[in-house]
Order: structure tokens, then sequence, then C-alpha cells
């Protein structure tokens, strides 16, 4: 069930329906459960469930699932599921044939796209990236050219290293924003081009309050000959002109036609 990422308010009738019917209420932290809880005057059999006693719990709340328990899973704030250690055990209530029924609400990831400003027709969460250089770099390095809004969840003290990937992967042309703190009363949104964001939150520090970074698709600013020329001329130094061409032409966003044309034409050039 899905629950407030700031604002108390953003909370459903049908959620406060359901904690307050449920038997139990399963949450990673049950001080911020409580406190919506009291928010409400809501009085529910509160116990943890997290990564790190999820897997002594589950065989326990598949009996009681069995015995007809109403057991409702709440993340500390957002929907459950996305980015917490709920998966496996609506996993394991599905396999062992009970009903999991989403209550839906509030979303960072969700609320972070419609304040972006960047494509939404199209997107693809991609949760946390690798806390260390080497490994982020290489797990971007798989979304490059992924036709869509990247999101992506970070820590302030992680963002302005992580922006600096994002920009040396991707380019630092791409157009991004930050959000943090949605709904609470210092919420912002920041947007721009990545390699801008990236020199801000290096100068700025380290941001305070859950954040959203957002990416846009691939091919969204206008490439100039400039700029392909140099593109090709790194991809022309390491693989055959063909596969090039075609990375660039996905990195970019440029028909794979033209950009194999032009590939050809500097090869001739020497």
């Amino acid at each position: 069930m899905s629950t407030p990422i700031g604002n108390l308010r953003d909370i459903t009738l049908r959620a406060l329906d359901v904690l307050a019917g449920a038997d139990e209420v399963l949450a990673e932290d049950t001080r911020v459960a409580g406190k919506l809880l009291s928010a409400y005057g809501i009085k529910a059999r509160l116990s943890p469930y997290h990564d790190h006693n999820g897997a002594e719990r589950r065989p326990e709340l598949m009996r009681k699932l069995a015995g007809g328990a109403r057991i409702a899973l709440v993340s500390d704030a957002g929907t459950p599921l996305v980015s917490d250690p709920g998966w496996k055990l609506a996993h394991e209530a599905l396999e062992a044939g009970h009903r999991v029924i989403p209550v839906p609400g509030a979303s960072a990831m969700l609320a972070g796209l419609v304040t972006s400003g960047l494509p939404s027709d199209r997107f693809l969460f991609a949760g946390f990236l690798p806390p260390k250089s080497g490994a982020r770099r290489h797990a971007i390095e798989a979304l490059k050219a992924v036709p869509a809004t990247l999101i992506f969840y970070e820590s302030g003290p992680r963002l302005a290293e992580a922006l600096a990937d994002l920009a040396a992967v991707l380019g630092s042309e791409r157009e991004g924003a930050v959000t943090r703190e949605l709904t609470k009363l210092f919420e912002e949104t920041r947007r721009g081009r990545v390699g801008d964001l990236a020199a801000h939150y290096g100068d700025a520090g380290a941001p305070k309050g859950e954040i959203v970074v957002l990416i846009g698709p691939p091919g969204e600013t206008e490439v100039t000959p400039e700029q392909l020329d140099a593109a090709l001329r790194d991809a022309l130094a390491g693989q055959p002109t063909k596969a090039a061409a075609n990375a660039v032409a996905e990195a970019l966003g440029l028909p794979k036609r033209e950009v194999y044309q032009r590939a050809l034409q500097l090869k001739a050039d020497g």
C-alpha cells in the first residue's frame, strides 16, 4: 500500500480503510508508519519487515496468510516494491496462491517525472546506481541508448559524483532534472543540462532530503556536425565502420543511414 512521500495528506481514503481493517501492518520502520497511523487515529498492530529480517519472517507470514489473516505492507514512503524489500514477500505470496492487492498512491518516481518537464510518454526507472564510480559508469553505459527518460533515486552525499558520471557517459548536453523533498516544505526541482547540474551540485555540496534524478532521452538536443564528427572519430578508433556508425547513431538518436554515410566520408578523408 502506498504511503505519503512527505505530505501526510497524500494518503487515499481506501488506504486508510485498509490500514484500519488490517490484522497486521508490516513496515520497514515501525516508527515512521506509527506516525502516519497516529495522524489518522488508526490503531493497528505494527511489525517490522525489512531486508534484515525478511527471510526469517516470510515463512511465518505465509502461515498467517494461509490462516486468513489480512496483512498490509507499507513502505516508509511511496509505493511498496519500488526500491524496497517488499518484492520477495509479494512474490512468495503469489507463488503460494494468495492474492496481492495493490493500493495505489504517492510515488516519488512519478512525482519527479511530472515536475521534471522531461518526456513522460516513455520512461525507465533504474533505481539506485552503484555507489562506486567504476561500477556506476558501467551501469550507466548499459542505459546510454535507451530511448526514454531515465529515472534514478540517489542520496545527497553521492549526488554530485553520480551526476558527473552521468554527464561523462551520457554526454554533458543531455537534458536532466534533480528533484528533492517532493511534496514537502522545501520541495525543489532544478532543471538543466546534465553537465551544468553536475557542476552546480559539485560547487553547492550535498543537498538534504530524498532525491530523484531524471535524464532526458538521447537525441532530445540538436547534435552539431562537429559533435557528430567527434563522436564518430572516437568510435572509429576502436570499431569497424558500420559498428561505430550504429553505436553513434543510437547514442545520439540520429538516423543510422546518415551517420553511416558520414562515417564513410571521414574514413575516406583520413
